[in-house]
This record gives C-alpha cells, structure tokens and sequence, in this order.
C-alpha cells in the first residue's frame, strides 16, 4: 500500500514539472504563439475576421477635455477630445492559463489593423493628433486603440438669443473605405456616462460651460451603398457675465440717460448726440463679434439698432422742438415791434394836430384851423387810432407769445410716452426670450 502511495506522489511530481517546462511566462513565447514575432503584412491590411460576411464591430467612445475656442466669425469650435476604439481581432486569441495568466499584450500599432475612421466636420491639421504608438490587445481577442487630438470642427450657429444662446455642435465619425456591412459603429459606455465623465474631466472650458452630450449610431444609404455613421452631439451653453457687463449695462445706461435727458431745461442737442455715439462704439463692438453670414438678425443685434433709432429719432425731435421755441420767439417779438410801432405812429400824429405852432416853428406852413375843424379832426384821429389799437390786438393775438412753445411741450410730451412705451415693451420681450432660454438650459 506504501509502495503505490510512493508510486503516485512520483507521478504527480513528474507531471508537475514537465507542465511547469512546457509552460513560459515571458512575452515572446506569446508573441511567438500568436505570429507577431516577424513581419506579418496579412495583419495590418486585412479585417480581422475569418469569414469575410462577417461585419467588425467598432466601439468608438469620445470624451471632452475641454472647450478651448469659438469662433463665432468663422463658425467654428476648437476642442481637446480623448476617444478609444475597440474591436474583435479573431486571430489574435489565447488561453491566459497556458501563459502564466497573461490577459494583455501591447504591441505596435502599424502592426495590426486599424479601422480608418475620421471625423466629417475636421478642419484641423494632422499635427493636431495624437494617437498612441502602442495596441493594446486581451485574451479574448479585442484591441484597444487610444488617441488625443486638438479638435477644430464646424459647427452652425444660432445666435439669435445671444449672448444667453445655447449651441449644438456634431462630431461625425464614420469610416472612409468600409461599407456598414462590413464595419459598424457603435459606443461602448452609454451617453450619460461620457457626459458626466466629460464634465468631471474637463480642464478648460473658458467662456463655454458644456451640458450634455447625445450619440445618434445609424446607417443610410450612398449611391447603393450603406454606410455607419456615429455622431456625437455636443451641447455648449456661453456664459453671459462678461457681454451682460460690457455690452447690455452700458447700453441700458446710455438709453436711460437719453429718457432722463426730456427733463433738461437747457442744451440737450449736443448731450443726445454725445450718447448716439457712445452707443455706436458699441455697434462696433458687437460687430466684431457676431458673423456677418448670420440670416436671422440676433436679439442683441436688433435691441441696439432700435436703440440706435430711438436715439436718433429723439435728436430729430430735440431739433424740432428748438425750432419751435426759436419760432415762437420770433413770432412774439415781431407782434410786439407792430403794436410799438403803431402806437408810436398814433401819438405822433395826434401830437402833430394838437400843437400846429410847433410845427409853424419847424418851418411847415399850413391853413389855419379853425377851432370847430380842430376839433372834429381831433375826433377823427381818435376813432383811427382806436381802429389801430384794435387791429394791433386782432395780430398779437394770431401770434400770441407761447403758442408755439406749447406746441412744442405736447410733441415733447407725446413723444416721451412712445419712446418709453417702445423700450419698455422691447425689454420685457427680450426679458421673456433671454431669461427663459437661460432657466430652462440651467434645468437640463
């Protein structure tokens, strides 16, 4: 019975040290095993798939780093991404127990191959990527391919509600050279996932805050041919501090100086063109920002126009207001200068007749009166000159001092409650647009 328990333990001992010289535990028995030791093109320029129906399945995950710029003039967003690829290589499996549970192995990139998937809105130079030198490859067949890239895609905007606006900008992956039957595109983690991955991530965002992020994975049809398409739609949202201080405060202000100036009793001409300049400077300001090639006219864009019009409509009506005193002035001296001047005519005739040896001495020669005539002449001139003072009180009442001042003061008046009816109105509509596109971006 010893003799067999002896025999037994041998046995045992015996195969445990031949599987122990059959087994290596370096990665060039791996390599070795799965013919990457030598050159093997086949590798690199085929899809790794035995039966060519077969289709790859690509997973293809991209995460932002951050927002680096946008360019609103040339409609264009520069970006830090980081994506990873995954796909099936039927060639490459083995059993880790018979390789001292090795499950990973990195090789050189240009030795397997790679699916040549590329991004339809990239602007950006080749110098911009970055893709790592090195596969990864598991047991079970799959390889992992990581890259980095300085992103410079186009995007359209809308800038319609800027700068509260919010911009939805696509990243459209799809392959260049392989129909959806024989490569598919498809994502390995979810969208809330790379969402909230992007956001825990991100260096830099600058002027942008990034919300959220939707994959759309489908195929369509080319000229009879499908292919898959993968597209990652990005949502930005700007951040308004900055343009609310130096665009909308100072325009407010300019505008609320221009209603406190209908309460100047004095120059107001030059202080209302003062402020039409002022605000545009920040016409141009605003000009530098927005695109030219915008076909819907901004909300901000318009709300400075009208702005701009409002102001210089109350220059228009300032100058005719001083035309109208300076009216109202000249009507009432002139009136007065008529009246003067008959009453003076009056009483110098009446002094005449009363006194005809003044006029003797003076050197005239007359016919003497005689007292009865003296005196119905006297009579006379007295009905003529109250005739005139009649007349004269007939013409300063047609140019009554004030009349057209009060003209003045209801143009002045009327004018106000439309300028202010038109800004309050305007601004309680920009109010509505701006703030419920900022309340319902900060609730998603």
């Amino acid at each position: 019975m010893s003799g067999l328990t002896i025999l037994a333990f041998l046995a045992v001992t015996a195969a445990g040290v031949s599987s122990s010289e059959t087994s290596d535990c370096s990665y060039l028995s791996l390599l070795t095993h799965l013919n990457l030791i030598q050159t093997n093109s086949s590798m690199s320029i085929m899809r790794p798939v035995k039966n060519w129906t077969t289709t790859t399945l690509v997973y293809l995950d991209m995460v932002l780093y951050g927002i680096l710029e946008v360019d609103e003039m040339s409609q264009t967003v520069t970006t830090h991404i980081q994506t990873q690829m995954k796909w099936r290589n039927e060639f490459l499996r083995w059993n880790s127990s018979n390789f001292c549970e090795i499950k990973t192995l990195t090789v050189p990139r240009k030795m397997l191959w790679v699916p040549d998937v590329a991004i339809q809105e990239d602007t950006s130079d080749t110098g911009s990527i970055q893709n790592s030198p090195l596969l990864t490859l598991t047991n079970d067949g799959l390889v992992i391919a990581n890259g980095r890239q300085r992103l410079t895609t186009t995007c359209q905007f809308n800038l319609y509600l800027f700068p509260f606006d919010t911009q939805r900008c696509r990243i459209t992956f799809s392959s260049m050279n392989y129909d959806a039957e024989s490569m598919k595109l498809s994502t390995f983690n979810s969208e809330a996932t790379l969402s909230l991955v992007s956001e825990q991530i991100m260096i830099t965002q600058g002027e942008w805050q990034l919300l959220n992020m939707t994959i759309i994975y489908f195929s369509f049809d080319i000229q009879n041919v499908s292919q898959s398409r993968l597209i990652y739609t990005v949502f930005i949202m700007r951040k308004p501090m900055l343009y609310v201080i130096n665009l909308i405060v100072p325009l407010l202000y300019f505008l609320i100086l221009d209603l406190a100036s209908f309460f100047i009793r004095g120059e107001k001409l030059s202080f209302k063109v003062t402020v039409l300049l002022s605000i545009s400077v920040l016409l141009l300001i605003l000009q530098d920002m927005l695109p030219s090639t915008e076909d819907k006219l901004p909300l901000m864009a318009s709300f400075c126009v009208s702005v701009f019009t409002l102001v210089g409509l109350s220059i228009l009506e300032t100058m005719l207001m001083d035309f109208l005193l300076g009216l109202d002035d000249y009507c009432g001296n002139k009136a007065q200068n008529a009246v003067n001047s008959q009453e003076v005519e009056i009483q110098l005739e009446g002094n005449s007749h009363k006194d005809p040896s003044a006029a003797e001495e003076r050197g005239q020669v007359g016919p003497v009166m005689k007292p009865s005539e003296g005196e119905l002449l006297m009579l006379i001139l007295e009905e003529v000159k109250v005739a005139r003072q009649e007349t004269g009180r007939q013409v300063k009442d047609d140019r009554k001092p004030g009349r057209y001042a009060r003209l003045a003061q209801i143009i002045d008046s009327v004018y106000f409650f439309l300028y202010f009816l038109t800004i309050a109105t305007y601004l309680m509509y920009m109010n509505v647009e701006w703030l419920g596109s900022y309340l319902s971006n900060n609730k998603e």
